[in-house]
């Protein structure tokens, strides 16, 4: 059974930083591109960031810069390092999982709330 497990979601003043992190489960973690999406009330899901088995990133135009994605091969995990944060990236943050190469199998987490106030 696959699981992506998001943690570190909270409230934070407009310029703060969180961590957000992902524990994964049930995948060959080091054949997947991992990544984070974000999704605003009445909005569509976006992109957040990405980052492959082997090291490559993409970033949102928006957060580069401001956002960090690391990822422990060893760990499963994956972690989305947030600073100088902006009353714009609040949204549900959900912890992403899909086959390098094909694409799919893909899989999402539950998500994790991120608010930040002005």
């Amino acid at each position: 059974q696959v699981q992506l497990v998001e943690s570190g979601g909270g409230l934070v003043q407009a310029g703060g930083s969180l961590t957000l992190s992902c524990a994964a489960s049930g995948i060959n973690f080091a054949f997947n591109v991992m990544g984070w999406y974000r999704q605003a009330p009445g909005k569509q899901r976006e992109l957040v960031a990405t980052k492959t088995p082997g090291g490559i990133t993409n970033y949102a135009d928006s957060v580069k810069g401001r956002f960090t994605i690391s990822r422990d091969n060893a760990k499963n995990t994956v972690h989305l390092q947030m600073n100088s944060l902006k009353p714009e990236d609040t949204a549900d943050y959900y912890c992403n999982a899909r086959r390098i190469g094909t694409g799919t199998p893909n899989y999402w987490g539950q998500g994790t709330q991120v608010t930040v106030s002005s």
